[in-house]
């Protein structure tokens, strides 16, 4: 589980603890679980979903939840669930993007990052299917009425060259939180 924590997105780490304790946490399309490793070692209790969970079953315990879940079916399978707080990473999947913010409890956090537009000048992927757009993130955030704690669209040379987009965002009211930074 440590070699999982350790690969975990920084970005991810530095949010991670803004989630609120009660609840329960979506790491959507989990893969190999490194976010359910990380947040399980923060005492939060996990819903992973991927549509392959052969990887994660080990993670597996009374504060971890895991199913294996069409996330790019016709219909959204998650529909009508709340939790504390969304993880996604390295996954887009237009159709039921503006269910996750539908799906945050009063107080609940998403931290979503992903590639965007332009990296495909240094690999996969490079289907504008799975790249977001120039302030796609954001725009979700307002439209849902989202409080933005920070956002960037940048470029990163670790862990491998890309082009990425990523949010932390709250749901209700920031309790004391001061936004940060914007950057692009």
């Amino acid at each position: 589980m440590h070699d999982a924590i350790a690969n975990a997105s920084p970005w991810v780490k530095r949010f991670a603890t803004a989630i609120p304790t009660d609840g329960v946490v979506l790491d959507l399309a989990c893969g190999s679980g490194r976010h359910t490793a990380l947040l399980a070692s923060l005492g939060r209790r996990i819903l992973a979903v991927d549509q392959d969970i052969s990887v994660i079953e080990p993670l597996k315990s009374d504060a971890v939840q895991i199913q294996k879940l069409d996330l790019e079916g016709s219909d959204w399978p998650l529909v009508g669930q709340q939790f504390s707080g969304i993880v996604v990473t390295n996954y887009l999947y237009r159709p039921f993007l503006e269910e996750l913010p539908k799906m945050l409890s009063e107080d609940g956090v998403l931290i979503y990052e992903t590639f965007v537009d332009g990296n495909a000048a240094f690999g996969k992927p490079s289907n504008p299917n799975f790249l977001l757009n120039a302030g796609e993130l954001l725009a979700l955030a307002q439209r849902s009425g989202l409080k933005v704690i920070a956002y960037e669209d940048i470029y990163l040379d670790q862990p491998k060259p890309a082009m990425v987009q990523r949010v932390c965002a709250v749901k209700g009211h920031l309790k004391g939180c001061i936004p940060l930074q914007f950057a692009g």
